[in-house]
């Protein structure tokens, strides 16, 4: 049976990085994330310095490219032709798609025209948008296909090595409000947009958080285990999320809620119940919170020099199994 595939993780973590190489190039920094067909999350990942609320925006749009299988743009479009009912009616059953903006584009399988949808890419974050002057940025870099373009939909058709297309609307009036005349005294055929670019060489803390999960993915499959591995800030905003093939679906949210719940309150998840035992207290907890948090085993603050800087998340297994795969992780930090 034709049963809906998502993209394999190693697959969604390489144009993943393809894209954080051209986004550096360009001296944009945000979150780029796959979701798969289904509607879970493959891979995503927050470049150094991306600033808090991006992976979401474009988890979101991600979403929607590859649920509704067309761009996100096109998505937008219907939602302002449609009825004001259908459009809250569309949000209150898909509360993935809280942010429904331009930028997410489908994936196929074997990148044929006709394939079906395996994923959707999309980027975002606090320099990730559809921008044309950023700051030292060679004008150069901002022509694609001998064209003008945008950096956030050329960083994500880049990744996809398909040809440009902006989702944004006039990128000649915003290329002309950046750099003057177009094209000046530029050729556009000399353009760099869809250049190879080198690997990123700024990325920290994405090295670190992606390492990290490395280690968490080795000790599951050491163990014969299939999870999902979330890697938040201290504040609990995600740095790093993988949903290893065959994890369950559900696992990938609650990684997230048990990797903040250990950041955000410098435990280990299960030790804020232990904490605040009324149930009644963590529900309180949970509504004075921006994101979800869950007293259970399988998250662990992570320090650094003595200072809590994030907390890992593993889910999938039962929960004293996660709790196990999380402790042998970050044993196994270099010193």
């Amino acid at each position: 049976m034709g049963h809906t595939t998502d993209m394999p993780l190693l697959e969604a973590r390489a144009l993943i990085e393809r894209a954080i190489d051209k986004a550096e190039e360009i001296g944009m920094r945000g979150a780029v994330a796959v979701i798969g067909a289904t509607g879970a999350l493959v891979s995503a990942s927050r470049m150094d310095h991306g600033g808090a609320g991006g992976m979401a925006r474009a988890k979101s749009k991600a979403w929607i490219a590859a649920t509704q299988q067309i761009p996100s743009v096109e998505h937008l479009h219907r939602l302002g032709v449609i009825a004001p009912p259908m459009v809250a009616g569309f949000s209150t059953l898909s509360p993935e798609a809280a942010f429904p903006g331009a930028g997410g584009m489908p994936i196929r399988a074997e990148g044929r025209a006709g394939g079906p949808v395996i994923a959707g890419l999309a980027a975002s974050g606090a320099g990730i948008g559809p921008f044309v002057g950023y700051p030292g940025s060679d004008p150069l870099k901002l022509i694609a296909d001998a064209r003008p373009a945008n950096g956030e939909d050329l960083l994500v058709h880049y990744a996809l090595g398909i040809p440009y297309e902006g989702q944004h609307g006039d990128d000649l009036e915003r290329w002309i409000g950046a750099y003057g005349a177009w094209p000046g005294d530029l050729d556009p055929a000399a353009g760099t947009g869809m250049a190879p670019a080198s690997p990123a060489q700024n990325q920290s803390e994405h090295r670190w958080a992606v390492a990290l999960a490395d280690r968490a993915i080795a000790e599951a499959q050491g163990r014969g285990l299939s999870v999902s591995v979330a890697i938040v800030d201290e504040r609990g905003d995600p740095i790093q999320q993988d949903r290893m093939d065959g994890a369950p679906t559900a696992s990938i949210q609650l990684a997230e809620a048990l990797a903040a719940t250990a950041a955000s309150f410098q435990l280990p998840s299960h030790a804020v119940a232990e904490r605040f035992v009324d149930a009644a207290t963590r529900a309180e907890l949970a509504r004075a919170l921006p994101f979800a948090i869950l007293a259970a085993p399988g998250g662990r603050p992570v320090s650094d020099g003595g200072r809590v800087v994030g907390g890992l998340g593993i889910a999938g297994p039962a929960p004293e199994v996660c709790e196990r795969v999380a402790l042998a992780s970050l044993e196994a930090r270099p010193a």
